[in-house]
This record gives C-alpha cells, structure tokens and sequence, in this order.
C-alpha cells in the first residue's frame, strides 16, 4: 500500500494560528515511567495502524530506554485522559512533535485544534532556544489531522510516498 508522508513546520513561534480555547481541556506533563504513555498511545493509534499500537507491554520500556530525550505531555479533557503528545529535541534547536492524538472516543468532539494548540505552545516551551517546531503526518492518519496542522499555521516543507509496512 501507498503511504503519502506529509512534513510540516513552524519555524517562529509567531506563526502558531491558534484555536480558541476549550473550557475542560489542559495539557500536562507525564511523568516517563506513567503506564498511560503504552496505552493511551496505543489507543490512540490502534485505528490507524501505529507501530505502537502492537508493542508488547514489555517493549514498551525498551523503547523509552531508547529515546531517553523524549518527553510526555497528557492532553485531559474534565481531567480525564484524552490524548498525548510526544517531543523529541532534535540537534540545532529543533523539535519534532513525534505523537499527537487524542482517544477515539475524544474526536469528533471540536477538541483537535485547541489540543494541538496545547501540544505546540508547549513545543516551543520545552527550550528558551527553540527555533523550529516540526513533525510529520500520514495519509493512514485520521483524514483531519493535515488540516489541522496547517490551520494552526503548519506550513508543508517536504512530502513523499512510501510503501507501508
């Protein structure tokens, strides 16, 4: 199968469009040894095919050993757990937002764009020196989420195709 991989970026912070706020929902960060990292993840991306949605509870620990500079945030909407977003800082300032999503029983609810705001102001806050703000989506992933991205002032800097796996 076809996979049309989209990489999107915001280079100012500035540049962030962001969605009115919604009374309920707040971002949070999640503590790295937090069993909801595996399952709201693999909730999250169970629809749609994630790799991380297959790991075994015991691969997910290897994993984190792995990226040891990856941090967690928990979106909460009425502070019960609705989605994630992932963060990993990247050489030269950067960082690339490597999850974001929230539960399936959470979309379709006008959550997503405040959500997202949530998820980039904290990008930019993760460092005083934070000069781009990335990350990539799939043509696999939810069919709003590209929109969503550019509403909030993504801009597309690259796009392939790519066979699934």
């Amino acid at each position: 199968m076809k996979d049309t991989v989209t990489y999107v970026e915001m280079t100012t912070r500035d540049q962030l469009d962001p969605a009115p706020p919604v009374a309920g929902l707040a971002l949070a960060p999640l503590n790295r040894d937090s069993p909801l990292i595996s399952d709201v993840q693999a909730r999250i991306g169970e629809p749609y095919g994630w790799r991380s949605a297959r790991r075994a509870p015991d691969q997910w620990a290897t994993w984190l050993a792995e990226v040891p500079h990856r941090t967690f945030a928990l979106l909460t909407f009425d502070t019960a757990p609705a989605g994630i977003v992932a963060y990993e800082p990247r050489p030269a300032d950067e960082v690339e937002i490597m999850t974001f999503g929230l539960l399936p029983e959470y979309i379709g609810k006008g959550l997503g764009g405040c959500a997202l705001t949530l998820g980039i102001e904290h990008a930019w806050e993760l460092s005083p020196t934070v000069n781009r703000v990335w990350l990539h989506t799939s043509s696999f992933d939810h069919p709003h989420a590209l929109p969503n991205y550019h509403r909030r002032g993504f801009r597309t800097f690259r796009t392939e195709e790519r066979e699934r796996i």
